[in-house]
């Protein structure tokens, strides 16, 4: 089962947070061989985390709880909430596994918070800048909450653009980038 993972940061714990920085990288050392994606988001200059996005194929909703609420930084309270939902890797892969490689271009976690309708269930037709891409499920993966997509983009827009229109009550767009350990 896979799981979305997104911790937004509280505001002023940047000092916190490169504080627990070994703490957090070796938890998520644990869950290795379960990360479809990993990385921070970051305010506009792309050097201040504002959150921290993990994908992980875990066994029920009971792990992926105990993964979200385990992490040091989320018990350390270094960030102010926490997004956990079932979610459906659309594109079979890992982010390791995208063709355009770690580096080169600018990079975005696009969230569309469902409204209705269940919408953008199969990929866009430019999907050659997909990272990661799928729906965001109830636990029991009956129920569309929403769609959550890491891609590659010029610019903040065309990001916002893979997702359709109008579907959604609200699509945040954050800064992005390939996280774990420094090579």
């Amino acid at each position: 089962m896979d799981f979305f993972c997104y911790h937004r940061d509280r505001p002023g714990s940047l000092e916190l947070r490169y504080e627990l920085l070994e703490e957090h990288w070796s938890y998520m050392d644990r869950y290795a061989a379960e990360m479809i994606a990993r990385g921070p988001t970051t305010a506009g200059d792309g050097e201040v985390p504002t959150g921290s996005v993990h994908i992980l194929d875990l066994p029920d909703p009971a792990a992926a709880r105990a993964f979200a609420f385990g992490e040091p930084g989320w018990q350390a309270g270094a960030y102010r909430d926490v997004m956990l939902r079932r979610w459906r890797n659309a594109l079979g892969r890992t982010m390791w596994d995208f063709p355009g490689g770690r580096t080169g271009g600018d990079r975005y976690l696009v969230l569309g918070l469902g409204a209705g309708e269940a919408a953008d269930l199969d990929l866009p037709r430019e999907r050659d800048e997909l990272i990661a891409y799928g729906p965001l499920l109830s636990d029991d993966g009956d129920r569309w909450l929403g769609t959550a997509a890491l891609l590659r983009a010029p610019d903040a827009a065309a990001a916002r653009a893979v997702l359709t229109a109008d579907a959604y009550a609200a699509v945040e767009v954050h800064d992005w980038h390939f996280g774990g350990r420094p090579e």
